[in-house]
């Protein structure tokens, strides 16, 4: 006869069953992985930005405080720490885009 019996069957099907399960929890280990890669990069993206506002802070109150600088340097200064402080925002803000866009799926 040859032919396979129902036992058989049952028993591919259950290791067809097995395989897909096996790959399901690699899949969602690989999601889990994906996930905490954006919330640390996330996370050094905001460490970042307020590291470098801190800096440019004590700097903006050196300035303030220094008697040495003339009036003309510190608007100058004053200047260019606001042109800073928007291309902080900016890079930010460009950041959390890329990581957002690289996690999302793309239809």
């Amino acid at each position: 006869m040859g032919g396979r019996s129902e036992r058989e069957y049952m028993e591919r099907l259950g290791k067809i069953k097995e395989k897909l399960n096996k790959k399901t929890v690699d899949i969602k280990k690989q999601f889990a992985k994906i996930e905490k890669a954006r919330v640390d990069l996330l996370k050094k993206t905001k460490e970042m930005k307020h590291n470098i506002e801190r800096e440019i802070l004590k700097m903006e109150n050196e300035i303030t405080r220094s008697k040495d600088l003339a009036p003309e340097s510190k608007r100058r200064l004053r200047l260019e720490i606001n042109s800073l402080k928007a291309e902080i925002r900016e890079k930010h803000v460009e950041l959390e885009a890329r990581i957002a866009e690289a996690v999302a799926p793309r239809i």
